[in-house]
């Protein structure tokens, strides 16, 4: 018997407003939606101009990040990097990271293990700050 699930990204509930970030980004965790078990999977949207307004952290996962359109920064432990399209970043456990999309914004898919695993995860309220 097959096992698949096909989803479009943009008919995920955009979990930000939640949260009190709706002014900031959008937020489309698909991992529950598609059924997923092994893979996490995110859409991110950051408007132009703005950061998201936490940084993170796993334990133990690893996070890759594509860049699906827009340009922007991401700023890793103490590095700041541009990122445009196409561009991939890859962020290993332990290691703290945050986005800031540019004048044409910046939107994101993140992979990394899904949110069943436990939380593996530290969030950091204004880490990055000017």
């Amino acid at each position: 018997m097959s096992d698949y699930t096909i989803l479009n990204l943009r008919v995920v509930d955009d979990a930000a407003p939640g949260f009190g970030f709706d002014a900031v980004m959008e937020s489309r965790f698909a991992t529950r939606p598609l059924g997923g078990s092994i893979v996490g999977l995110a859409l991110e949207t950051i408007k132009p101009g703005q950061r998201i307004p936490f940084a993170h952290r796993h334990r133990e996962q690893e996070e890759a990040y594509v860049v699906l359109r827009g340009s922007g920064r991401v700023k890793i432990e103490d590095e700041i990097h541009d990122v445009r399209q196409w561009d991939v970043v890859r962020v290993g456990p332990g290691t703290t990271r945050n986005f800031e999309a540019g004048e044409e914004g910046l939107e994101l898919l993140a992979f990394g293990a899904p949110v069943s695993v436990g939380d593996d995860s530290e969030i950091l309220p204004g880490w990055w700050s000017d």
